[in-house]
């Protein structure tokens, strides 16, 4: 079932027809709701449809409930505590933070200015994306990355959808608490986007570890200089690094003796490095492992870490996420 952070999302009567369905969310990715087309749910092996008549989920899209206009513009209104004003700024970014690190992404029409998107006139699509710990993921790739007492700069490299977060989000507990090999270190977390820590009132509601400082919701660029400034991280842990901003801010980290782990949007390791190459010039050679995490149709993972150089180290298969 699923649970109510995520249930009560639906228009009450909708909600009230999928609290019969039998909806297994721990192997639910996503959630795909789109005005005039079907309620779609999206594992990690197939696409299932709520049926246009029953209290069920079904495989046979031509029986699938198609989501009304007004369904829709309910569940943005309720994502928004009914004041689309006051979330401007969080669906200029294209999505919205839920309790326990789930988001939701929008889409539609927009209103350009000078600075870019103004503001959303119309939405006609969210995607609820499932978040969710899975202690312990990471522990093979915390082992390839360790270096004596702190770590090799990292960059976990995926397309959307593969599991960056979820394995980046165990790395940090399992770096933060140590274990019987290593020592813990202090690791700084800049949460842009929330989906890390997925804090309430600044407090992270999953598990990062007895070493880490979480700062949410701000720039990558303004949060590694106050985590620097204020907390004297070891590591310094950032979730898609995107373009020169980002990565000018990573390098005052590096200048400052910190380590990084993050993860950076890419389909292979040399559209990685052409990014690095681009982005951060002469000083690309400072990140000493790319681990690129491949799914297979069975959902399971293989994680192949390279050096920084390009030539591969090791290959580590792993189970589902």
């Amino acid at each position: 079932m699923l649970e109510d952070a995520i249930m009560k999302l639906f228009p009450v009567a909708l909600r009230d027809r999928l609290q019969n369905c039998a909806i297994n969310q721990n192997m639910l990715e996503e959630i795909r709701v789109r005005a005039g087309q079907p309620l779609m749910f999206i594992f990690h092996d197939c696409e299932l449809f709520l049926h246009k008549n029953q209290d069920r989920i079904v495989k046979d899209e031509q029986m699938a409930y198609c989501m009304k206009k007004e369904e829709l513009e309910e569940m943005v209104s309720f994502l928004c505590n009914y004041s689309l004003y006051a979330y401007e700024h969080q669906l200029r970014m294209g999505y919205l933070t839920l309790v326990h690190g789930h988001r939701v992404g929008v889409c539609g029409e927009v209103m350009q200015g000078e600075n870019g998107i103004e503001r959303f006139l119309h939405i006609s699509y969210l995607n609820i994306r499932i978040a969710r710990e899975c202690i312990g993921c990471a522990k093979h790739l915390v082992r390839a990355i360790r270096c004596k007492n702190t770590i090799y700069n990292t960059l976990i490299v995926s397309p959307p959808g593969v599991g960056k977060t979820t394995y980046l989000r165990d790395a940090i507990r399992i770096i933060s608490d140590g274990d019987e090999t290593y020592r813990g270190l202090k690791v700084g977390v800049v949460d842009e986007r929330m989906e890390i820590g997925a804090a309430f009132m600044g407090i992270s509601q999953n598990h990062l570890g007895k070493r880490t400082d979480l700062l949410s919701n701000a720039s990558k660029c303004e949060g590694i200089q106050l985590l620097l400034r204020t907390m004297s991280p070891q590591v310094m842990a950032l979730d898609e690094l995107g373009g020169a901003k980002d990565f000018a801010a990573v390098q005052n980290a590096f200048y400052s003796g910190c380590k990084l782990i993050g993860t950076v949007h890419g389909y292979d390791i040399s559209d990685v490095q052409g990014k690095l190459r681009l982005y951060m010039e002469s000083d690309c050679e400072q990140i000493h492992r790319l681990i690129h995490i491949e799914k297979a149709e069975d959902g399971t993972r293989k994680l192949y870490v390279y050096d920084g150089g390009g030539s591969l180290i090791e290959t580590i298969k792993e189970g589902q996420i």
